[in-house]
């Protein structure tokens, strides 16, 4: 019978977190292909920068004109998610671990696809969903801007473009990943992290006695389509 104590539980943390660390590696996540991964520092990120990607204009004479980055609101909340799970004192002292291999297994592999679950349901909901131009995320009327940075309602070079076309069947979407601005954010504030609560001096673990070993992560995601390049969908 294994003794219980707390260099042994140590031990079977870090092979937990081993199981769980191989398979998030291993899983086949796509949302890093189609959205860029900004950094937080706060409860919260505003984006005004997004607003403002007016084209080069001719530096003719006089001084630069320096474009003011526009406020527009939009702000991404980030969101707080976790995954826990308990394992039973007497399973450690039954030497029953290895049957709970293949539950931190599939740890790993909910985490490392759950930016994918809220990335790729972004698209899902792109036709009702507001992005920070006041538009859906797929529309037919987003405002462009001029080579002064003025928005342009009418004109031949500068009208505003549409990245839906309505019709009947599937709907397929196409998004240009080669810029460095690609149409959703992801925003980390908190990463995944796996995390344990095993000390058995510990007041749950006396009063329940079970070990809780879970992950915890603070992030979210929007939509970034005013700017560009913009995701087309095609129902």
């Amino acid at each position: 019978m294994p003794i219980i104590n707390a260099e042994n539980l140590d031990l079977a943390f870090r092979g937990f977190k081993s199981i769980y660390s191989t398979a998030y590696l291993a899983a086949p996540s796509q949302a890093a292909k189609v959205a860029m991964t900004v950094p937080s520092s706060s409860r919260d990120e505003s984006y005004g920068w997004l607003g403002q990607f007016p084209q080069l204009r001719e530096w003719l004479d006089g001084e630069r004109v320096v474009r003011q980055l526009k406020a527009h609101g939009f702000t991404i909340v980030n969101r707080k998610f976790e995954s826990t799970v308990s394992v039973s004192r007497d399973d450690f002292s039954d030497d029953r671990l290895g049957v709970f291999k293949p539950m931190f297994a599939e740890m790993g592999h909910a985490a490392a696809l759950h930016p994918d679950e809220i990335v790729f349901g972004l698209l899902a909901q792109g036709t009702t969903t507001l992005c920070f131009d006041g538009q859906n995320f797929f529309d037919t009327d987003h405002p462009v801007l001029d080579p002064d940075g003025a928005i342009v309602i009418d004109g031949e070079t500068y009208s505003p473009v549409s990245n839906f076309d309505d019709g009947a069947g599937p709907t397929w979407y196409l998004l240009d990943t080669s810029r460095a601005v690609r149409p959703i954010i992801w925003q980390e504030r908190e990463k995944y992290e796996f995390q344990n609560v095993n000390r058995l001096n510990d007041e749950r673990v006396f009063m329940t006695d079970n070990f809780l070993y879970g992950i915890r992560a603070r992030v979210n995601a929007a939509s970034a389509c005013g700017s560009w390049p913009m995701p087309a969908a095609k129902p």
